[in-house]
């Protein structure tokens, strides 16, 4: 009883925490939710060979609610990029449908050794870059404009992350001011999150050894512990994004991922 406690209050400081970070850095808090709730899965029994794929599916889940709430927040005080939304949107889903249907194609293992390296790859970023070139006044249509929000699509959903870390400095190289970038971000994660999770849902319908209470790989009683959390946490992240710099918070951050990649390398 002890240890189921303690799981569930891990669950709820990880909504409370990924609310936040969606709102204050327009991520989605798939960096903190996917290794937490791999954890959690393993401890409650789920099939080893599907954890990660659980995981991911979950944050997903989660995350609609969360980045809505961040997206309503930042949209009223004008820090949302509609212009840009209606260039990648179709990119987006595109990309996160075929990161999806890979996904059901690998082993937890080796889905889990992806994670840890794209989440090193953005813990190192968010560390040691400090600033974007600018190389155009506002994105470009067509095929040239497609490819970054395919490449965002397609690692998000390999990832069960928002893409904040690859879409606002996409968008700042096109001189998308921070601010909004950071809030249009919130959105993009809910156009990637939601496609997600339903292929995700589609790919693990039949799959045996999943958790109770679970619509394919995303088990619905976590998301009914985390999402209402993540959404209450998350405007008080829209309204210290557009009080204080984000700089230190972000290489804590950039810390915290490069710390859950090595854990995942090792097996932990």
């Amino acid at each position: 009883m002890t240890e189921y406690l303690s799981l569930i209050l891990a669950l709820m400081a990880a909504g409370l925490l990924t609310g936040f970070l969606a709102g204050l850095l327009g991520v989605g808090g798939g960096g903190i939710m996917v290794p937490l709730l791999y954890f959690v899965f393993g401890r409650l029994g789920a099939a080893h060979d599907y954890l990660m794929h659980m995981a991911i599916a979950t944050s997903f889940a989660t995350m609609v609610p969360t980045a809505l709430t961040a997206t309503i927040g930042h949209y009223r005080r004008d820090g949302v990029d509609l212009g840009v939304i209606r260039l990648w949107w179709p990119w987006l889903v595109g990309g996160a449908v075929i990161g999806t249907v890979l996904a059901g194609h690998l082993k937890s293992r080796e889905l889990s050794l992806l994670f840890a390296t794209l989440v090193f790859l953005m813990g190192c970023k968010m560390i040691f870059v400090t600033r974007n070139p600018v190389i155009g006044l506002r994105p470009p249509g067509g095929i040239k404009g497609g490819i970054a929000p395919v490449i965002v699509g397609f690692f998000s959903s390999l990832m069960g992350i928002g893409g904040a870390s690859m879409s606002v400095p996409a968008m700042t190289l096109y001189s998308v001011p921070m601010i909004r970038a950071v809030g249009t971000a919130s959105l993009i994660g809910l156009v990637v999150a939601f496609p997600a999770m339903l292929g995700y849902v589609a790919g693990g319908w039949t799959v045996p050894g999943l958790l109770p209470y679970s619509l394919g790989f995303v088990n619905v009683l976590s998301v009914v512990i985390l999402a209402p959390l993540a959404a209450f946490a998350a405007p008080f992240g829209v309204r210290v994004a557009h009080a204080i710099s984000r700089r230190k918070l972000t290489v804590i951050f950039g810390v915290f991922l490069i710390v859950v990649a090595l854990l995942l390398w090792s097996g932990r």
